[in-house]
């Protein structure tokens, strides 16, 4: 009996293996079936056009087959910086007052308002941007800084994106900063540091690794933000000066146009060229930071 039980616990251990290996395979199936399906759908317009000119080019014409989408990635490019730099000391901030200094009753208020936050859907944002922060800037801040903006512009679009990206952060960064051992921050203490320094040169340093894998999870997310970025940027094609003019991220050029335009294999095509850029860069940029993730772990001795 005792053979038998013995066999069976190391079927079962087998099985689990088994399964957890096949899934494991499954999600990485997935993820080259998409860059697989989005270069197969992009092949028209790629045999077309050379892919130099269709990422260098600014020209955006379908109806004359020129396709440049330089435009757009800056676009995207500006608008997700912007939207990290507004989030990110905020959140760093929040975090560490909440494991660092706050009371029991500020937690058990700043959690709930966090996940709250997080569950409000894309467009809600949108449209609090449009109502709020579009106005707010066209009447107040644009007119200190150039002669004209209507109000839907790079700014916009940061502004409303960050503030989606808080929560997100601000849970993350907590999350992280509460398994900084308390002997580290002890024995700070007991060296005469203050709070402050304590947080800066021990509980930020021991959870840098931690930090940086926060913002990378951020800044994908924001990429690929669509509804409340495509409301409020004013998807103009072009290539922002300044924080006041109008942009047209990579995700809205697909959600504006692709319904409408499956009649045209060209620019069908055009529109799954785009998400494979939009893909590509995503993935390239997760690549490379976890390669310096790995820096850092080697250098702090994680």
């Amino acid at each position: 009996m005792s053979i038998n039980l013995l066999k069976f616990r190391v079927l079962k251990d087998k099985s689990a293996r088994g399964i957890m290996l096949i899934l494991t395979g499954l999600s990485l199936f997935i993820l080259v079936a998409m860059g697989a399906g989005l270069y197969w759908k992009s092949t028209t317009i790629l045999s077309d056009q050379s892919l130099w000119k269709l990422l260098s080019s600014s020209e955006w014409s379908p109806m004359k087959g020129e396709f440049g989408f330089f435009s757009f990635i800056a676009g995207s490019i500006y608008v997700t910086v912007l939207s990290v730099l507004i989030a990110l000391p905020i959140s760093l901030l929040t975090a560490l007052y909440v494991t660092e200094n706050a009371k029991a009753w500020v937690k058990k208020l700043l959690f709930p308002v966090l996940d709250i936050l997080a569950g409000i859907p894309p467009v809600v944002y949108g449209v609090w941007g449009t109502l709020v922060i579009v106005p707010w800037i066209a009447d107040s801040v644009g007119p200190k800084f150039v002669e004209y903006t209507n109000g839907y512009t790079v700014l916009a679009g940061g502004i409303v994106l960050s503030i989606m990206i808080i929560p997100l952060l601000v849970s993350l960064f907590v999350e992280i900063f509460s398994t900084v051992s308390k002997d580290y921050k002890d024995a700070s203490a007991s060296l005469g540091a203050t709070r402050w320094q304590t947080s800066r040169f021990i509980v930020l340093r021991k959870a840098l690794p931690g930090i940086i894998a926060a913002i990378v999870l951020a800044i994908s997310r924001a990429f690929g933000e669509t509804l409340a970025v495509l409301m409020v940027c004013g998807n103009v094609i072009n290539i922002p000066r300044n924080l006041f003019e109008g942009c047209y991220p990579l995700p809205a050029l697909i959600a504006n146009n692709y319904g409408e335009m499956l009649s045209l294999p060209l620019y069908e095509s055009a529109l799954m060229f785009a998400a494979l850029v939009l893909f590509v860069i995503i993935f390239i940029f997760n690549l490379l930071s976890r390669i310096l993730l790995q820096e850092v772990e080697k250098q702090f001795k994680l």
